[in-house]
C-alpha cells in the first residue's frame, strides 16, 4: 500500500496554480496578494491634526498667551487659509493643517474660546500633527505579494483609493456526486435510498479552505454516459479540477472507476484508516486536460481524505497557509489502532485548567458515522507502527477549528 506522504504529494503536484485576478479589497479578503502593489498616493495625503485643538505657531503660543481666532477648520474642509502671526486657528481631527502652523494646542490644554482662545499650556514645535506621508510615502510598496489579505489590508487599499488588488483566483472545483441510491435534501426517499450528504459537505469543506465549488449529480451507472456529462461541463469552462466520492472501491457497479481506468488516473490503496482507497490523475475530458482526485464515498473516509490530501494542496496552489496546526494532547482514554495503517481517528480536545491539552475519541471506527464526525473538532494522527496507546500518553492531533 501507497504511504500517506507519498500520495499527498502526488495530489499535490497535480493541483494547477491559481489565476491572478483583480478583485474589489473586499472581495479580497483571506486571498493572497499575487504581486507587490504601491501606494499611488502618500498617506495621510496632507498634514493634519491628531487632536481637536488650535493650530498656532509656538513662537506664539506661550504659557498664559491669548489669540484670536481667526478661522474655523473642521475636517473635510479644502478651502484652508494660511495661519497669520498672532493667531491661532480653531481645528478638529484630522482637519488639514493651515500653512504657517507648526503645532496644535489641544483643547484641553486651553480655555476653549471661540472668538479668542487662551493657551494654558505652550505647545512643542510639531506636536499632534500627523505630516504628510508618515504613514506611508507615495510609490512605496503598501502590499506585498504573498501577503493574505485581512481586514487591515482591506482598510489601507481604500484608504489609497484602491477600487482593486491583484489577487490568486479562489480555485473551481467540480465535484461529482454519483449513486443511484442518493437523493438530494427535501426529496421522497424510497426503499433503499438516501439523502446526499457527501456533496454538500465537500463543498463546504472547499469553501471554507477558499476555493470556489460547483457539485454536479450523476445517478445512472453508466460510464460512457458520465464520462460526455463531465465533457460536456468541462466545455463551458470554470473548472481546475475535478472531485469524486464514491464508486472507487473493488465492489460492482464502481462507476467513477469504469469511467476514468485506463484514462491517466490511478487508482490505489492507500495505508490510511479511514480512506484507504484513493485516486488521483489527469483524464482529458473531450480534449481538455482535467485534474481528478477521487475519495471513498463514506462521509468520515471522505471528509477525512479531504483534510489530509487535498486541503492542504488547494490552499498551497492559492497562496494560503497549507497545514492546519498541529499540536500534542494527551489521552483521555486508551486508543487500539491497526497495524500497519497510519489512524485518522476523530476527536475532540480539552483545555484543562493547568494548559494541558488532552483530546478524548468520538465516534467508533466506522466510515459511516456522521453524527459523531459532526462532533470532532481534531484528528488524531497515530503512525502506523502503533498498535495502542494507554490513557495519558500524548499523541498529536490536527485542529480542524483553524
Amino acid at each position: 500500500m501507497k504511504p500517506v506522504d507519498e500520495h499527498r504529494a502526488a495530489v499535490a503536484a497535480l493541483i494547477p496554480a491559481a489565476r491572478t485576478i483583480e478583485a474589489a479589497p473586499s472581495d479580497a479578503l483571506d486571498r493572497a496578494l499575487a504581486r507587490d502593489v504601491a501606494a499611488p498616493i502618500s498617506l495621510p495625503p496632507f498634514t493634519n491634526s491628531a487632536m481637536d485643538g488650535y493650530a498656532v505657531r509656538t513662537e506664539d503660543a506661550i504659557a498664559a498667551a491669548v489669540l484670536p481666532v481667526a478661522a474655523d477648520i473642521p475636517a473635510g474642509r479644502t478651502d484652508v487659509p494660511p495661519l497669520v502671526p498672532g493667531t491661532a486657528h480653531r481645528i478638529m481631527t484630522g482637519a488639514p493643517v493651515p500653512d504657517g502652523a507648526d503645532a496644535i494646542v489641544p483643547v484641553e490644554h486651553t480655555d476653549g474660546g471661540t472668538d479668542e482662545v487662551r493657551i494654558d499650556v505652550a505647545p512643542q514645535a510639531g506636536r499632534f500633527l500627523r505630516r504628510a506621508g508618515d504613514d506611508i510615502a507615495a510609490g512605496e510598496t503598501a502590499l506585498t505579494a504573498g501577503e493574505v489579505v485581512g481586514p487591515a489590508a482591506v482598510g489601507l487599499a481604500a484608504a489609497l483609493g484602491l477600487t482593486t488588488v491583484p489577487v490568486l483566483a479562489p480555485l473551481r472545483v467540480l465535484v461529482l456526486s454519483t449513486g443511484s441510491e442518493l437523493v438530494e435534501p427535501g426529496g421522497t426517499l424510497a426503499p433503499g435510498q438516501i439523502y446526499e450528504s457527501n456533496a454538500p459537505m465537500l463543498a463546504a469543506a472547499l469553501a471554507q479552505a477558499g476555493a470556489d465549488a460547483e457539485v454536479l449529480h450523476f445517478v445512472e451507472d453508466s460510464a460512457d454516459v458520465l464520462l460526455a456529462r463531465l465533457a460536456e461541463r468541462v466545455a463551458r469552462g470554470g473548472v481546475d479540477l475535478l472531485v469524486t466520492t464514491g464508486g472507487v472501491s473493488a465492489g460492482a457497479y464502481e462507476v467513477v472507476k469504469d469511467a476514468f481506468t485506463g484514462r491517466g488516473l490511478e487508482f490505489t490503496k492507500v495505508a490510511m484508516q479511514p480512506g484507504m482507497p484513493q485516486g488521483c490523475g489527469t483524464v482529458d475530458l473531450g480534449g481538455v486536460r482535467v485534474p481528478v482526485v477521487t475519495f471513498p464515498g463514506n462521509p468520515v473516509s471522505a471528509l477525512v481524505s479531504f483534510e489530509v490530501f487535498l486541503r492542504p494542496a488547494l490552499r498551497a496552489a492559492m497562496g494560503l497557509p497549507a497545514d492546519r496546526p498541529r499540536r500534542r494532547a494527551v489521552l483521555a482514554e486508551a486508543v487500539d489502532s491497526v497495524p500497519g495503517k497510519r489512524q485518522f481517528q476523530r476527536g475532540r480536545l480539552v483545555r484543562g485548567a493547568d494548559g494541558t491539552d488532552s483530546v478524548s475519541v468520538v465516534g467508533g471506527p466506522g466510515s459511516h458515522y456522521l453524527r459523531w464526525l459532526s462532533k470532532a473538532d481534531c484528528l488524531l494522527d497515530i503512525p502506523p507502527a502503533v498498535e495502542h496507546l494507554a490513557a495519558g500518553e500524548p499523541v498529536d492531533v490536527i485542529d480542524l477549528t483553524r
